[in-house]
């Protein structure tokens, strides 16, 4: 693990939390436009302080288990769906607020941005840059936290298993180009392939309500 500073970490962490603010309370109309600018950003940084990610190159053991670890969280949240939607007072709504996003783009472009800027960024800087200088647990809970502005209590919860998730894979050895597989193939198969239980009915009633 390597040590940074205080005035280091709280700087980024604030550029953090700070564009999480922006993209997720901004205009849901641009709303991919803003993400993949804070993914740019983020990805940027991490990537400006470590150097040795530049030079990593994937094999084909990373995507294969990239793809599987992204199947078992699907399963997971396969699980989640349905407890949340049982147990949360506004889960049903706030799954279909989540899923209401791809109304704002076509799934070709979702996709693209998802594959290539905001799923590898988000490895690269909270997976990589940040659990790297502080630690497995504080690292998922700054993700988790970071999600705390959308007032959805469901995707705060959503964020914090994945973190969870992705962070002790990473705590265990998982390389970085399997978690960005894992990260892509889990945002792709669950956002836009094979939504969870009932999303398509939640998102129609969340856009329209």
């Amino acid at each position: 693990m390597r040590r940074a500073s205080g005035a280091e970490l709280a700087l980024a962490l604030g550029a953090a939390f700070g564009l999480f603010a922006l993209t997720f309370r901004g205009d849901r109309a641009r709303f991919w436009e803003r993400m993949t600018l804070t993914g740019a950003f983020l990805g940027s940084l991490a990537l400006a302080n470590e150097p040795a990610a530049r030079a990593v190159r994937p094999r084909a053991r990373d995507l294969a288990l990239g793809l599987g670890s992204a199947a078992v969280l699907y399963g997971i949240f396969q699980a989640g769906d349905r407890l949340a939607r049982r147990i949360l007072p506004r889960g049903a709504r706030e799954i279909g607020d989540i899923y209401a996003l791809r109304s704002h783009g076509t799934p070709g472009d979702i996709g693209l941005r998802l594959a290539t800027v905001i799923g590898p960024a988000e490895e690269l800087f909270w997976r990589g840059y940040l659990q790297r200088r502080v630690g497995w647990l504080p690292a998922s809970a700054a993700y988790g936290g970071a999600h705390l502005v959308t007032g959805n209590a469901t995707l705060v919860g959503a964020a914090a298993v994945a973190g969870m998730y992705w962070g002790l894979l990473r705590a265990i050895g998982l390389s970085m180009p399997a978690l960005v597989a894992s990260h892509v193939a889990w945002d792709i198969w669950i956002f836009l392939l094979a939504p969870t239980e009932g999303a398509g009915e939640e998102s129609r009633s969340a856009a329209t309500g």
